[in-house]
């Protein structure tokens, strides 16, 4: 059993370092035993030992033993950190603010979601369209689905004279849904659950019925079974479940691992979207107005990311990166929609194109270095006007039926929280229409952007939030955070989490790396398979950027991220842990080597290619794979692992390998603890109450492993430990 001595009690003030002199109290980490079975791999004719193997194991007692043991050990540390308490009721009180979603039209009602403040899940209301939204009425609370909030809201979709809704629910945080189909008028349940359906949303035709996607249930844990063969489904309203049609995916030539299928508005074509990997897709229609129809190919190949966004009669819009990497949207006839008959719509710009349709007009919602910029345009191309935003930050929303005369969007960006505006589409202007009453004053800090340079010379944007007036001496707190992955783009958004921290005078950092979407598919793919390191690069010069212009330095950095930005944080500390003192890797792809063995990890292999394609590959994910590059005798910085016992979208495997390594190797005496969440997934759906306290127990562990005590907001007197 490995033991490590820490500091127990640290008796600085937040804001000022740990003197040497000080008397602290030493304290001893008693680790769980991982037990090492011989398990060996060969790839190439290499082998590779993989000694913690049967933690992928998630139905074993010896896993469930080995979770219990971890979280006995890393609670009792976070337990001992003397302001815990303070920050959670900091981050309580803060959260316990209204917050109510954009509103939006369905059949005779508008409906909109709330949470009075501290609910573990947001509640729909509702009230007759064109009354007061005062007499709004509970239509639907997921805190009913159980009384601890774990079983979540995965997804709504009203039939098309919003009589009937089909809605989805995720149990403990999976991806695996069951959907209820409800009478909208009297809120009754009116046939079986529909089970195991996956990676889905629910699209109807007309009112008869819907399409949805779905696996066939794997062999083994459901949790972590690999999942291959995506397909697509009808269902009609008053059968049975077992009586769906299957419509796309059914012989081998079609094996997809996403399969989506979507009606058009007007209940012409049915559109299926298909996906061997998370980047690329084959486009088809088939033309639901006429009896026995076929399926229309309108792209064969995965060569690019196209989608039809609207349709008059047989006459497409799709929005494409063929030939476009920033995107473009082109204008093709049904009857003969391949590629070589588009004709451009609205042309490719340097800045990168997420378009929407509302009331007749298209908006062009542009990313110009991450920022929102959005102009609305005709049905013949024609420029209307630039749409005059609230201010520099992210907006969303930009969408509604044709019908509609007015749209609702959001607006927010690090110091300013969501607030919602009504747009009146036919001459432009914009109101405020809800914003929050939050204990945060954004007048009290700054948010600029900066551009830095990558290892290579490659020029990176990041933003930098923090308090007005800081010092740049080298000693703020500072975390970190970054993606760079999967074509995703971190645009400026406001997270109460992260106003805490702030609040406490801590510095909150977001650089914009490749591997992202801010830059278009040029920039994704200069991150993706054996250019991977170019993130992890981008990364590293982010925090030599600020360690450099003094906002921080080594001994108050943390690194934070999830998923594959869990992956990124686990790559940089293992190349880098004299970087920072604080490591956060959450949910993260951390085995390179056997990702694409567990639930749809297959396809992620767009982004980091597998240890099966070729030699080249296989050493390549080797080299940066984190679990396989944890060294004896190194200095890691303090480590907390995140992830959750439901996470079917990186397995928690990942997390408990690269803990046991960490706790394994690890010299000096920066803790290496992992906290794992029970009746949790990969972070959507989440309650309230947990997310409050796995934020908690994050800043506590950074702040203690930095040596700062927390000052009470608003008073002068210290916290007392």
């Amino acid at each position: 059993m490995k033991k490590i001595l820490l500091s127990a009690l640290v008796l600085t003030i937040f804001g000022s370092c740990k003197n040497e002199s000080e008397t602290v109290k030493m304290t001893t980490i008693d680790y769980p035993e991982t037990n090492k079975i011989d398990t060996v791999d060969t790839y190439f004719g290499e082998s590779v030992a993989d000694p913690y193997r049967w933690l992928e194991d998630d139905r074993s007692k010896e896993t469930e033993a080995w979770v219990k043991n971890q979280n006995d050990v890393t609670f009792g540390y976070l337990e001992q950190i003397p302001y815990r308490e303070e920050l959670k009721k900091r981050l309580t009180k803060l959260w316990n603010y209204e917050k109510i979603g954009a509103p939006f039209v369905e059949g005779d009602y508008t409906y909109f979601s709330k949470n009075d403040g501290l609910q573990n899940q947001s509640v729909i209301y509702r009230y007759k369209t064109g009354g007061d939204p005062k007499t709004a009425e509970v239509f639907l609370d997921p805190n009913t689905f159980k009384e601890d909030g774990t079983i979540s809201l995965g997804g709504m979709s009203f039939s098309k004279n919003g009589k009937t809704l089909a809605y989805a629910i995720s149990e403990g945080g999976s991806d695996w849904r069951k959907v209820l189909v409800l009478n909208a008028e009297t809120n009754e349940i009116i046939e079986d659950t529909l089970v195991d359906i996956k990676f889905s949303g629910m699209s109807w035709y007309k009112n008869e019925g819907f399409y949805y996607s779905s696996y066939d249930k794997p062999k083994g844990s459901e949790l972590s079974a690999k999942t291959d063969q995506h397909k697509v489904y009808y269902h009609k309203l008053g059968t049975k479940q077992s009586e769906d049609k299957l419509v796309f995916g059914s012989t081998p030539e079609e094996k997809h691992r996403y399969i989506g299928g979507g009606v058009t508005e007007d209940d012409k074509y049915l559109v299926i979207v298909a996906s061997v990997s998370t980047s690329g897709n084959k486009l088809f229609i088939k033309d639901l107005s006429q009896p026995n129809s076929k399926l229309v190919t309108i792209l064969d190949h995965t060569n690019s990311d196209s989608h039809i966004i609207e349709n008059v009669g047989s006459k497409l819009y799709i929005m494409t990166n063929l030939g476009a990497p920033n995107q473009k949207i082109i204008t093709v006839d049904a009857s003969n929609p391949t590629p070589e008959n588009w004709v451009d719509f609205i042309p490719e710009t340097e800045n990168v194109l997420s378009p929407s349709t509302a009331g007749g007009y298209f908006f062009a919602n542009y990313m110009v270095d991450a920022v929102s910029k959005v102009s609305q345009y005709d049905y013949n191309g024609k420029l209307i006007r630039e749409v005059e935003l609230p201010g520099i930050g992210t907006v969303a929303g930009f969408g509604a039926k044709k019908d509609e005369t007015e749209l609702y969007y959001s607006f927010a960006n690090y110091v300013t929280p969501g607030s919602i505006y009504k747009y009146n589409i036919e001459n432009g202007t914009s109101e405020l229409y809800r914003k929050p009453s939050i204990d945060f004053n954004p007048e009290d800090y700054e948010s600029k952007q900066v551009f830095y340079k990558s290892k290579d010379g490659t020029k990176v944007p990041m933003i930098i939030t923090h308090k007005k007036g800081i010092k740049l001496n080298g000693k703020n707190p500072t975390i970190l955070y970054g993606y760079g992955g999967f074509n995703i783009s971190l645009t400026p958004s406001f997270s109460i989490a992260n106003a805490v921290w702030m609040e406490q005078g801590g510095v909150y950092a977001v650089p914009n790396l490749r591997g992202g979407g801010e830059y278009g598919k040029a920039w994704h793919d200069a991150g993706t398979q054996l250019k991977k390191q170019n993130v992890f690069d981008d990364f590293i010069a982010a925090a030599e950027y600020l360690i450099s212009e003094k906002y921080t330095s080594s001994d108050f950095l943390a690194v934070r991220g999830g998923s594959n930005g869990g992956l990124l944080v686990g790559a940089t500390m293992t190349q880098r842990p004299d970087l920072m003192k604080v490591a956060l890797p959450a949910v993260g792809v951390l085995d390179m080597l056997r990702y694409h063995t567990f639930t749809a990890g297959a396809g992620w292999a767009y982004d980091y290619g597998t240890a099966e394609d070729n030699k080249e590959m296989f050493e390549y994910l080797k080299g940066y794979s984190p679990v396989h590059n944890v060294r004896e005798g190194v200095k890691y910085p303090a480590t907390l692992v995140t992830t959750g016992d439901h996470d079917d979208r990186v397995v928690p495997a990942h997390s408990f390998k690269f803990a046991a390594e960490l706790q394994s190797k690890q010299t000096g005496t920066n803790p290496t603890l992992i906290r794992i969440e029970t009746d949790a997934g990969h972070g959507a759906g989440t309650p309230v109450s947990k997310t409050i306290e796995e934020y908690t127990d994050i800043f506590g562990f950074t702040l203690y492993n930095m040596g700062f005590e927390v000052l009470p907001t608003k008073t002068e007197e210290k916290v007392k430990g």
